[in-house]
């Protein structure tokens, strides 16, 4: 595995604030504090930019979360972002997917038992990693399924992940370790 180009910061590099987020972001995710928290927050002024920007996307936006996590999901298999991919499979179990839905989002959409709405949102996000547009018969496909708004917020969703995969790929962020309360959390099912 590569060394990261920028390695996540500590207390010192991203102050108490991004430091104590980092830290309760991973209780959330069952990891260490997430390391595109502790990586990104090394430059402060645009971390809260960016995240007040992400979290209007999600979880803020008015798709729905599971929908949410199902295109992110798809962005990261399709951009190849093994950090992103595996950091929301963890948002996405949270968020109500099964393990069967997330496997499927690494294959042939056509395969996975989607409904109408979801393969078009699915589709339309593999249009725009590919294309970075829509042509005006993907466009109405969408429209027919989504509001003028929640198509909107799609393409920025889309958009967004698209550039956050080509961050996290380019400054070789390292997958996030689970936490010691994760480990003996699974170490008990296991039982």
């Amino acid at each position: 595995m590569t060394e990261p180009r920028i390695a996540p910061g500590g207390f010192r590099d991203t102050g108490p604030i991004i430091w104590a987020f980092s830290r309760l972001a991973g209780a959330v995710t069952g990891t260490k504090p997430p390391h595109v928290f502790t990586t990104l927050g090394r430059h402060r002024g645009l971390f809260w930019g960016w995240l007040h920007f992400a979290g209007e996307l999600m979880p803020g936006g008015t798709l729905p979360r599971h929908e949410s996590e199902l295109l992110i999901l798809r962005v990261a298999h399709l951009r190849g972002c093994a950090y992103e991919f595996e950091h929301h499979r963890r948002l996405g179990r949270r968020a109500g997917l099964t393990s069967a839905q997330i496997q499927a989002l690494t294959g042939d959409l056509t395969e996975g038992s989607w409904s109408p709405r979801e393969l078009t949102m699915l589709q339309t996000a593999d249009v725009l990693i590919a294309d970075k547009d829509l042509d005006d018969a993907q466009w109405e496909r969408l429209s027919a399924e989504l509001s003028q708004k929640a198509a909107l917020e799609l393409v920025m969703l889309v958009g967004h992940y698209d550039m956050l995969a080509t961050t996290l790929i380019t400054l070789r962020v390292q997958p996030d370790k689970a936490s010691r309360l994760s480990r003996l959390s699974r170490l008990r099912k296991s039982r």
